[in-house]
């Protein structure tokens, strides 16, 4: 069956239940309750393991620049560290120009937030109301974006019958007609899930068709176990038309509250979004593009990185078995469990609080409810093993001895 539009609330819409932050709301749900075992927190994704060792040196030596008001497209060793890594670690169809197919951001989450205002102006008239795309269960800055620019937020099911993808095929003529941007991510959150070279393809054919911009969440495409996530860069052709990949250090190396990434890809896309931010979004200070300069010239934090995530699904693999549905994604950090017979996301997220003090996020929280009244979500609890090995170990053994 053709997807359909949902409905949409407006821009702060905090009356409505589905619109508010899944954390916030987790926080109320268990407010009336006392864990009676000390807490373990998986439900915030937040990297826990070390901060690399280069970090305080190079602040150190460029504490001065402090002083200076940053430039909106970054610092030019920063774009070309970041265009020279993306080189180096993907298959692209060319180098990435650092002058003009590449931005510095506040993190990933503030370029996807502002990417969909940019998108409404880039993407000219639509046939009808203009539409953003979003897989469901998303990250929340994307219907955040599409909300504040005015387009319809659309979310597409992105469930185990699909592979945890949105479904291309279900994409009907006059929805993509008026669509914008659609947002896509891989590995995604919560399932873990990674696009294929195919799937990367076929949403390109589309995106070039119809004229909208797709916005490619790639924040987790350095943890993984098994094979290396490709990016939707790789198919995007030579000039990266209608393509713009995201990036974060925050996963990557460890330093989520730095908040430096960066956008590549379409050069159209990206002056007319340099514009929008040089006068809407904050610089990036750069004392910290250096900090991001060394490392985006190392992997070997990254590479310590992979192995205290691949240690912890060692004991996810041991511990949990093929309970819960779980299997062991193919990229990022979450754990997607099945928890529909035991009695639901929101009561075992409860239970789990009140008598194992483990706390997750029901996955109903992280969805939004499809036209047919279904919430892609619900049913399921996510779990962050950002914790060390240690403490995720425990927190397993709870679940599993409460849950059964």
């Amino acid at each position: 069956m053709a997807m359909t539009a949902s409905s949409r609330a407006p821009l702060g819409g905090g009356s409505q239940e589905s619109e508010r932050s899944p954390f916030l709301r987790v926080t109320e749900l268990l407010a009336p309750y006392q864990p009676a075992k000390p807490l373990i927190t998986l439900s915030l994704g937040e990297p826990q393991h070390p901060v690399p060792e280069f970090v305080g040196p190079v602040l150190a030596r460029h504490v001065a620049e402090f002083g200076r008001y940053p430039i909106a497209k970054g610092i030019e060793p920063f774009r070309k560290a970041a265009a020279d890594w993306l080189s180096r670690r993907f298959d692209l169809p060319r180098p990435i120009d650092p002058e003009s197919e590449l931005l510095v951001l506040s993190g990933s989450r503030e370029g996807l937030f502002l990417a969909a205002l940019a998108a409404v102006r880039h993407a000219g008239e639509r046939r009808g109301k203009p539409a953003i795309l979003m897989p469901n269960p998303f990250y929340p800055a994307y219907g955040a974006g599409a909300r504040a620019a005015g387009c319809e937020p659309i979310y597409l099911p992105a469930t185990l019958a699909n592979g945890f993808l949105p479904d291309l095929d279900t994409l009907d003529e006059a929805t993509l007609q008026r669509t914008v941007a659609m947002y896509v991510a891989s590995p995604a959150n919560p399932q873990g899930s990674v696009a294929s070279k195919d799937y990367f393809r076929r949403l390109k054919s589309l995106a070039d068709a119809f004229g909208f911009m797709i916005f490619s969440d790639e924040c987790y495409s350095e943890i993984y176990t098994q094979e290396a996530p490709g990016s939707m860069l790789e198919q995007a052709g030579g000039d990266f038309t209608n393509v713009v990949a995201f990036q974060s250090l925050s996963k990557r190396s460890n330093l989520p509250g730095m908040r430096v990434g960066f956008a590549a890809g379409d050069k159209r896309f990206l002056g007319a979004f340099h514009e929008l931010r040089n006068v809407a979004a904050p610089q990036v200070p750069v004392p910290l593009q250096h900090v991001a300069v060394a490392a985006y010239d190392d992997e070997a934090h990254v590479e310590e990185n992979r192995k205290l995530y691949r240690i912890k699904f060692d004991i996810a693999d041991q511990i949990l078995g093929n309970r819960y549905g779980y299997r062991r994604p193919a990229g990022g950090f979450c754990v997607w469990l099945d928890v529909s017979d035991k009695g639901g996301d929101e009561a075992a997220t409860v239970k789990l609080y009140r008598d194992g003090g483990v706390r997750v996020i029901p996955g109903s929280y992280l969805a939004r409810q499809q036209p047919d009244g279904s919430n892609p979500g619900a049913g399921y609890i996510r779990l962050a093993l950002v914790a060390d090995s240690k403490t995720t170990s425990e927190a397993l053994h709870r679940l599993v001895e409460i849950l059964g």
